[in-house]
């Protein structure tokens, strides 16, 4: 089996998370500036078998799309145009954020570490692969 990679895209920072070559735990990677992404990743699925690439898709808690959303959609072609060969999809992320700054309020005693974007950004990956695996992995 290979990786399953999971994208929570920021305008500004993006959190990326994965799971085992199993596709049994996940765990977060790394939160990178927005223009890091694509390079990081080449460089990634250069040493490691990547199976799909799940990108978070921004959406209103009514459903609609969010602001960003048609960034995320170019963000996306971007990356079905880098890797050819890897599946690229997109998954609803409407409350991984706010899941997220959630489980950091309760894990995490510092306060200042708490209002560590960079850390909300991974955990929000983390949570939109976790969620992808629960609903749609066989």
């Amino acid at each position: 089996m290979a990786r399953v990679i999971a994208i929570d895209y920021g305008t500004k920072r993006t959190g990326i998370a994965a799971t085992d070559p199993l596709q049994i735990s996940v765990n977060g990677l790394d939160t990178l500036s927005t223009e890091e992404v694509i390079p990081f990743l080449e460089d990634y699925c250069a040493t490691e078998e990547v199976e799909t690439i799940v990108v978070g898709e921004p959406r209103y808690p009514d459903g609609r799309p969010a602001k960003i959303h048609h960034l995320v959609v170019g963000f996306v072609r971007k990356l079905e145009k880098t890797f050819p060969n890897i599946k690229v999809e997109l998954h609803d992320e409407r409350f991984s954020s706010k899941a997220a700054e959630q489980l950091i309020l309760q894990a995490v005693p510092k306060q200042k570490k708490r209002r560590n974007k960079a850390l909300v950004d991974k955990m929000a990956a983390i949570l939109i692969l976790q969620d992808y695996l629960d609903h749609y992995h066989y």
